[in-house]
């Protein structure tokens, strides 16, 4: 909604607004003890999804606050994208019912109910003052001086003292009482208001009034005309004369209050707005004049930097608690690439919640490590972590594995057994390559999240269970899903908050830290002093692709501390593997790596050409994979002739 578009007397009461969904576009107050939200139609917010339970959630407002609760819906209700059974509301706060996002607004502390009425531009008797005819912001040439008049003297005081007095605020709705303070002070205005603006945004994003016979935080009501003036042109605008304008005649938030003069100015810093200034006066004896017009004006100029820098002490503040949180977090991960920063700022959000986490990501790239960081940042971090690979257990004995046995269950339970989950209680749950998954122990897993309770193998009494699940894959489990091969409902039930761990080849800058790391690790462990990575070998692995991600580089590091013969590790240290794809065109890594990559050429062009073009029977002579074959082509960057049609 624009900010000139709100009809005169609109009401900010908390209300829901529907961003997306079956019901976007429309607002629901909540006007009532409960508003309740669901698929049934007798849900003061029915939703036609089905995705929605019939009684999905409820909003509860407890004098001026507002509480959400879930009711126990299959798929959760999200505020801010985490999962809740409870909390309450802010205003701001974006909350997700199924496939429709709604944005809560609620009464703000020191907030101000801002009603915009529709009226045309004024007419003879208002006085504009563009900022390059403002008193007090241009500039003067050094032989000229202001007139020294009594309220030229008196207006240059009023400035300074207010610079002194913002200057020391540190809260922005503490700065902006206290301008509209100063301002009611110096001028004859009844009301005033200070109305934000933030970058790039098109509503006033705070509100804050001031009433003389009322006080602070008081509704108030301006001239949209007057508004759009100074927001489209950054012009200051005196009017005296609003009984008397033909075109305020139909203008309620003029003449409803008798409002007979308007003074409103710009918040500017080079050329950026911030809002607004707005003054109006009912009596006829305390009208503004011009002097009125250039002291507010300056007023206004002085403020927008105090708010400028509030706004960015406050953001710098946000920053710091942001890294902060980052730097808190517990973990055995390396890198500092944006990459990983926006991982870390994923564990330090989720880690103090319950939240089901699904990691992905290719194979090698760090999902345990996420997972063990969620747990040791939680309140779970003194119980156990129990990691399961999910693929390296057969189907056959993974049910048993997971959720243990009772005697007799089957051939060679010769005793009860607890499972993996029965061990973990209280504590978390670590499913690697949940994607292998056999679709008999999906539904069976699908319980455990379900109910918190399970049954091992041959038993029939069910036991509670209280642990955190955390779930890992390489596999598209969405398209899993589609296809019927993975449970869709279990994989909702997983994917309540997810993270994708970034490939190495998308985070190089973080190559030479990991492989200097790791060169630290095992020089340790192999009792063997290395100096470092020499620039050449660093360049290699600079340009490797790394198909095995960050496991593969560790391996390759481990590789050349073992069978290196030198202080540093030298490019002939790394795996053939490595040098072949990392080899520029031209610059040989060593002598004797050149020569064995252009007998290569030379051994794969013959044999080629001796099969015709035959890649086939050519990995046949050669003895190797017709893949293995095509990747040597490819490394090599040979171009052999077209294989010939069977």
């Amino acid at each position: 909604m624009s900010a000139f578009s709100e009809p005169a007397g609109a009401d900010l009461a908390a209300r829901l607004d529907a961003l997306s969904g079956p019901l976007q576009g429309r607002a629901f107050l909540l006007d009532k003890p409960e508003t309740s939200v669901g698929r049934d139609p007798s849900n003061d917010i029915p939703i036609l999804d089905p995705l929605v339970s019939r009684h999905h959630c409820v909003v509860r407002r407890a004098g001026s606050e507002f509480q959400i609760h879930d009711l126990d819906s299959r798929n959760c209700t999200y505020v801010n994208g985490l999962p809740l059974k409870g909390r309450a509301l802010a205003p701001g706060d974006q909350i997700r019912v199924g496939n429709s996002v709604f944005v809560f607004h609620g009464p703000e502390t020191g907030a101000t109910a801002l009603r915009i009425a529709r009226c045309e531009t004024p007419g003879g008797s208002t006085v504009v003052l563009r900022k390059e005819d403002a008193l007090y912001l241009k500039p003067l040439p050094a032989d000229t001086r202001l007139p020294a008049t009594a309220r030229t003297v008196k207006d240059l005081d009023v400035l300074l003292k207010f610079s002194m007095a913002i200057n020391s605020i540190s809260g922005l709705e503490a700065l902006a009482h206290k301008v509209i303070e100063s301002v009611m002070e110096v001028t004859p205005a009844d009301r005033a208001s200070l109305l934000l603006l933030e970058e790039g945004a098109e509503e006033f994003v705070a509100v804050f009034g001031w009433d003389r016979r009322l006080g602070p935080n008081q509704p108030i009501q301006v001239s949209q005309t007057i508004l759009g003036q100074v927001v489209g042109e950054g012009l200051a605008v005196l009017s005296n004369d609003v009984a008397g304008e033909e075109a305020f005649q139909q203008a309620e938030s003029l003449l409803g209050p008798r409002v007979r003069s308007v003074l409103a100015a710009p918040l500017d810093v080079q050329g950026k707005l911030l809002g607004v200034l707005y003054l109006d006066a009912a009596s006829a004896l305390a009208q503004f004049d011009s002097n009125h017009l250039q002291l507010v004006t300056g007023l206004a100029n002085v403020a927008a930097v105090a708010v400028e820098n509030v706004r960015r002490m406050e953001s710098l503040a946000g920053e710091n608690r942001r890294l902060q949180q980052e730097i808190n977090i517990e973990h055995s991960m390396v890198g500092d690439s944006d990459a990983m920063r926006a991982v870390y700022q994923f564990i330090s959000r989720v880690a103090g919640t319950e939240a089901t986490v699904l990691i992905w990501g290719e194979s090698g790239t760090g999902k345990e490590l996420v997972a063990r960081a969620v747990h040791a940042n939680s309140e779970r971090a003194g119980k156990p972590f129990v990691a399961i690979n999910c693929a390296a257990i057969a189907d056959t004995l993974l049910e048993s594995e997971l959720f243990g046995h009772e005697k007799g269950a089957f051939t060679g339970a010769v005793s009860q057994q607890k499972g993996k989950l029965e061990t973990a209680n209280g504590g978390t749950v670590f499913l690697d390559e949940i994607g292998e998954l056999a679709l008999t122990l999906q539904s069976k897993l699908l319980r455990v999240l379900q109910e918190r309770e399970f049954e091992r193998v041959g038993g029939t009494r069910p036991i509670k269970l209280d642990i955190r699940l955390i779930a890992a894959t390489n596999r598209d489990l969405k398209e899993a899903s589609r296809t019927g091969a993975f449970r869709q409902d279990l994989y909702y039930r997983l994917n309540v908050v997810s993270v994708r761990m970034p490939a190495l080849r998308e985070r190089r800058p973080d190559i030479p830290l990991l492989a200097s790391y790791f060169v630290t690790r095992f020089s340790e462990k192999v009792k063997r002093r290395i100096t470092g990575i020499t620039p050449r070998a660093q360049a290699c692995l600079m340009q490797y692709g790394w198909p095995g991600n960050v496991r593969e580089l560790e391996n390759a590091m481990e590789r050349a501390v073992v069978l290196g013969s030198t202080p540093a590790i030298l490019p002939e240290d790394l795996p053939e593997t490595i040098l072949e794809e990392s080899h520029p065109e031209g610059q040989p890594v060593t002598a004797l790596h050149e020569g064995l990559r252009q007998a290569k050429k030379d051994l794969i062009e013959r044999a080629i050409e001796q099969t015709g073009g035959n890649y086939t029977e050519a990995a046949a002579v050669l003895g190797v994979h017709p893949n293995h074959l095509f990747r040597l082509i490819r490394t090599l960057n040979l171009k052999p002739k077209r294989q010939r049609q069977e």
